[in-house]
């Protein structure tokens, strides 16, 4: 049975489905998909913690759904602008699963993943594939993956 791993930018996943489709995205029908591919050994959602109701709620959904939850602090900055970016932590455990699974599927449209995934191809043979919003989707992380899976009305609640 082959192995997979799953890593969700859940910002980027968020704001892609809200800006393109104003819906949201949906992790059960994912999920579902994903586990008659194969035996999923590892499944992390990075997320910004707030702590408002909403949030917590959606993030003891994705725990339910079979995730594990991983947060940094949301902080606001004093030009107003937010900072709470994941790329490094997603990076390090996609390197360290990598070894570990026969595929890896990220949910994000941010183009800096591409040489991840070019890595964990040629150091580990390790196959990948990408869900991300067509259009708002880097070109590069679309070209890098083994396979690209548009997220449209079918991912959507």
């Amino acid at each position: 049975m082959k192995k997979i791993a799953i890593f969700v930018d859940v910002q980027n996943i968020y704001y892609t489905t809200r800006d393109a489709y104003a819906g949201q995205f949906n992790y059960r029908e994912f999920w579902h998909r994903i586990s008659k591919q194969g035996e999923i050994v590892c499944a992390n959602a990075y997320a910004i913690h707030r702590g408002d109701e909403k949030q917590l709620n959606f993030q003891n959904i994705l725990k339910q759904i079979g995730f594990t939850v991983k947060l940094k602090p949301y902080i606001q900055r004093a030009d107003g602008s937010a900072k709470g970016d994941w790329d490094v932590g997603i990076t390090l455990d996609v390197m360290d699963a990598a070894k570990e699974v026969d595929t890896v599927i990220l949910l994000s449209g941010d183009g800096d993943f591409g040489l991840l995934l070019e890595k964990i191809r040629k150091d580990y043979n390790t196959y990948s594939e990408v869900y991300g919003v067509p259009t708002l989707t880097a070109q590069a992380l679309i070209g890098s993956a083994d396979k690209f899976h548009p997220i449209d009305a079918d991912l959507l609640m």
